[in-house]
């Protein structure tokens, strides 16, 4: 678990589902032991994987202490307010700086400021440059999905910062460097780029961390003090304000004014700019092409961080209700921070064909026939998931077909060699399934013989035609409870019958035990000590018997010898007396 990225995942609630894997669309995600890491070289912070999680295991980094100490230090701290804001919180404007100004905030300005200096540079760049193809920079994630995962491209991302850093700049060019930016907004991905231009945006959190500070902070936003003449400082957006729909960006520099020569693309969804680029050569182009990239579907307003159960068809609306454009539009704009994007390739290991046979063999995968490609274990293809297994990013037990087989071929295994007979019955008391002694032990001999060479056995038999313990079987599966029969005689045999419940109401299954050796042995092993207990009865009575006799002489013996010996003391007594 890495907290210092801004994607980690709590190991304790993981429970080895995959589907962060399914949906990330990088595969940036380590299995091991049945639990998930992010792979923070490999992320894009896209966020998915948190959207997806259902266990809520992949969390978001927490980043409210650290603003909270920057206010502690008593720099003044300014509020860059994406203009996602609008369609997500039913606040006014004039509301909305109160609240966070009662956060200890010294002024709130809204990022859309920045968008519209980004859109009159962009259309700048646009109108002297030559034919090629050209990418905006707006969006954190598809810049690093191309920087890693399509560094070719690189060199047409638009060389300048996104609007969140070109605002910041703005911000510290009005109020001084030594204040601090903190951007708050829909997107994870503003967490890494804080992390990489700490000089111009401290902090960045996501309108999630927004509503749990208020919570925290126990603030009454319905009975809030409000100055209605409060404003964003710096000045009201524009035209800025419709960045976070998809087409956003092209509409506003379209009011900056582009030649004709340019052709304007918007692009949302990671899978959409994947086939937008497909086997495109940027040399080959015979026309400038301008592609506003979004990697949400939709655009910004589908952040995986938007907090908001609204429509995005409301989300939407009020942000268009609320933007206002201007009639003019500068030529140039009065900040720019320009940045090149530098390609960091995603080192692909190309493993050697006899390494992934071996680790194909590891999921039962022996033929092209065995490979379904299903899809279950997150990955696209069979080899995919071999790659990945050989990289130790991956699991066999990830498979799913291939566990099933292996499951299935246990179950078998046991069933086949289990010495008591098994049985599964359906509800409408036919049977399921039934294993080689449940056959040997209730069909005769010439059925058996013929039964245990087809494939379905007794499947589809009524199990009142074979055993006359039916009644067992409706009980279970009237009650759903668990049966236990003894001594139950079938032809001078004795059986235990231990019935229970797969499927409630549906589907019960017994395990039926010869026992009628075992009870035969406990008959003579009773017999047999009955027997001893009477000898060591009659042994313990002639002992008493003859003790009895033996007790009878004594005592005669004993009294005989006391009685002379009283009679010659009395002689002796009366001799002396004489004298």
């Amino acid at each position: 678990m890495n907290k210092l990225f801004p994607v980690y995942t709590l190991k304790n609630e993981c429970h080895d589902c995959y589907r962060c894997v399914r949906e990330c669309h990088v595969k940036a995600i380590k299995i091991k032991d049945g639990h998930a890491s992010v792979l923070s070289e490999k992320c894009i912070n896209c966020g998915e994987c948190v959207k997806s999680c259902p266990s809520n295991a992949k969390r978001i980094r927490y980043d409210i202490n650290r603003v909270k100490a920057i206010m502690s230090s008593g720099k003044k701290v300014y509020v860059s307010l994406a203009p996602t804001w609008v369609g997500v919180f039913d606040y006014s404007a004039s509301k909305m700086i109160a609240l966070l100004k009662k956060l200890g905030f010294e002024g709130v300005s809204e990022t859309a400021l920045g968008a519209q200096e980004v859109s009159i540079k962009t259309a700048e760049i646009l109108n002297k440059s030559e034919k090629g193809l050209y990418i905006s920079s707006a969006c954190p994630v598809i810049v690093e999905y191309i920087r890693l995962y399509y560094p070719k491209f690189a060199p047409n991302i638009v060389p300048i910062a996104s609007p969140a850093l070109t605002h910041a700049k703005m911000l510290k060019e009005q109020f001084g460097e030594d204040i601090a930016v903190v951007f708050i907004g829909p997107c994870v991905a503003k967490k890494s780029e804080a992390d990489r231009h700490p000089n111009l945006i401290t902090v960045s959190l996501t309108f999630e961390e927004l509503n749990y500070w208020i919570k925290e902070e126990f603030i009454d936003v319905n009975n809030l003090q409000i100055n209605p003449n409060e404003s964003f400082v710096l000045a009201n957006s524009n035209e800025g304000s419709i960045y976070p729909i998809e087409g956003g960006m092209n509409e506003t520099i379209k009011q900056v004014g582009i030649d004709d020569s340019t052709q304007l693309l918007s692009i949302s969804s990671l899978n959409a700019f994947d086939k937008s680029i497909k086997n495109l050569d940027p040399k080959k182009l015979d026309k400038k092409i301008f592609i506003e990239a979004l990697a949400c579907s939709g655009g910004c307003i589908n952040g995986p961080c938007i907090s908001s159960s609204k429509s995005t068809v409301n989300v939407t609306s009020n942000i268009l209700k609320n933007v206002k454009y201007r009639e003019n539009v500068p030529n140039a704009p009065k900040t720019v921070v320009e940045e090149n994007y530098e390609a960091k390739p995603i080192e692909n290991h190309i493993y050697p064909l006899n390494e992934i046979e071996e680790a194909m063999k590891r999921i039962g995968k022996y033929t092209e026939e065995d490979e379904l490609n299903c899809g279950g274990c997150g990955y696209k293809t069979c080899r995919d998931l071999a790659n990945a297994l050989i990289s130790g990013e991956a699991e066999p037990s990830m498979c799913v077909s291939y566990m099933r087989k292996i499951a299935m071929q246990k179950a078998a295994a046991m069933l086949r060699c289990m010495p008591s007979a098994m049985v599964m019955v359906n509800n409408d008391l036919n049977i399921m399934e039934a294993n080689d002694s449940f056959m040997k032990m209730f069909c005769e001999e010439a059925m058996y013989e013929i039964l245990s060479q087809s494939n379905d056995g007794l499947k589809g038999a009524a199990i009142d035609r074979i055993v006359d313990f039916g009644d067992v079987f409706k009980d279970a599966l009237k009650s759903g409870k668990d049966i236990h029969k003894e001594h139950h005689i079938i032809n001078d045999r004795i059986y235990d019958i231990s019935a229970f419940t797969v499927e409630k109401g549906l589907l019960v299954g017994a395990i039926i035990t010869d026992v009628t050796k075992s009870e035969t042995n406990r008959e003579k092993i009773a017999t047999k000590a009955h027997e001893v207990i009477s000898k060591n009865i009659a042994i313990v009575q002639n002992i008493a018997c003859l003790l009895g006799e033996h007790m009878v002489e004594t005592e005669l013996l004993l009294n005989s010898i006391a009685q002379g010996y009283d009679v010659k003391t009395e002689t002796q007594n009366n001799e002396a007396s004489e004298k």
